[in-house]
């Protein structure tokens, strides 16, 4: 099969797309046929090398995949070759794209309990967006209890978790405040329903928050960057609020301020990863048209350096597709 291989890690220049020998099926695993793979983060930091992470070389990243069932194992009774899936990237045996092979490729392998039905109306580049940005944004969402009513704030919304918290809050009933760093996205943001912006670049979002919200506070805020960011968050929340995080892209050591935790009662919690009823709630709302996952550009899987770079240099706003 053809894979786009890293050969060693460092620069983009180190991808290669070339044969790569055939995924072999244990009895109870199935082989995909592999028709669309979102690229995350995770793809570039698995290729540029994460200092206490060691990933054997030459490798295949990749975890979000959708395709064709092509061949079951002998034990395997819960889907049938033809079938249309997504893959949950997390195994028995690891993260798929991350610890094991994944799905940068014609084929990729995984347990048949991993495999999740895609309903006839969803594509597979729709599909592939949704297990782990999206996934990650559902948690994250449900972790924080947002209901309808409720004011939530979301950093780094134009990123692939931040663009699904915009998108699920804003079905739930939420009043949504995006924060970025350019207002283009922000404008595109507003576009997907949220109904305010703030440029964090030029603007202290917390003061902006607190005016927007009446000087009462958001009842939720998504942080997922961390670093400088993380004590403006605590701020901009009122009483009782809710600060749900599952990364620190910016840092994971900030500067806080205990008194506003204390003194407005805040609840600050942690969301890791997805599940798979998340995955399959967001297949039934993008089959009903409640949610749409944003797909910024498709790409044939020989253009993987391309691909990348367009991800890399932060040129993207939504996810990025590869068809093998």
């Amino acid at each position: 099969m053809k894979a786009a291989v890293i050969e060693q890690q460092g620069g983009v220049e180190n991808l290669v797309y070339r044969d790569w020998p055939d995924p072999e099926i244990a009895p109870d695993e199935v082989l995909l046929r592999v028709h669309a793979c979102a690229l995350n983060y995770l793809d570039l930091e698995i290729r540029r090398g994460m200092p206490g992470m060691a990933v054997p070389m030459p490798f295949i990243s990749g975890g979000d995949m959708a395709g064709v069932i092509e061949a079951v194992g002998a034990e395997v009774t819960t889907v049938a070759v033809g079938d249309r899936v997504v893959f949950d990237p997390v195994t028995r045996d690891g993260m798929m794209g991350e610890e094991i092979i994944g799905g940068l490729a014609e084929y990729a392998k995984a347990p048949a309990i991993n495999a999740i039905a895609v309903p006839d109306a969803v594509s597979f580049d729709q599909a592939a967006a949704l297990p782990v940005g999206y996934g990650a944004g559902q948690k994250m969402i449900e972790r924080a209890q947002v209901k309808n009513g409720d004011l939530v704030v979301v950093l780094g919304a134009a990123g692939g978790v931040g663009l699904a918290c915009v998108q699920i809050a804003k079905q739930l009933g939420a009043l949504v405040i995006a924060v970025s760093s350019s207002d283009e996205k922000l404008e595109r943001l507003k576009a997907l329903g949220a109904d305010h912006g703030v440029n964090n670049a030029t603007h202290d979002f917390s003061r902006e928050v607190w005016a927007i919200s009446g000087k009462r506070g958001a009842d939720v805020a998504v942080n997922y960057i961390g670093g400088d960011t993380w004590a403006p968050t605590l701020r901009c929340l009122g009483m009782g609020g809710r600060l749900v995080t599952c990364g620190a892209s910016a840092g994971f050591d900030p500067q806080t301020d205990i008194r506003y935790i204390w003194r407005r009662e805040l609840n600050i919690m942690g969301s890791d990863g997805w599940t798979p009823e998340g995955i399959r709630w967001l297949l039934a709302q993008v089959e009903s048209g409640a949610i749409e996952a944003v797909i910024d550009s498709v790409h044939p899987l020989s253009e993987i350096r391309a691909a990348q770079t367009r991800l890399e240099s932060r040129q993207s706003f939504g996810k990025v597709i590869l068809h093998p």
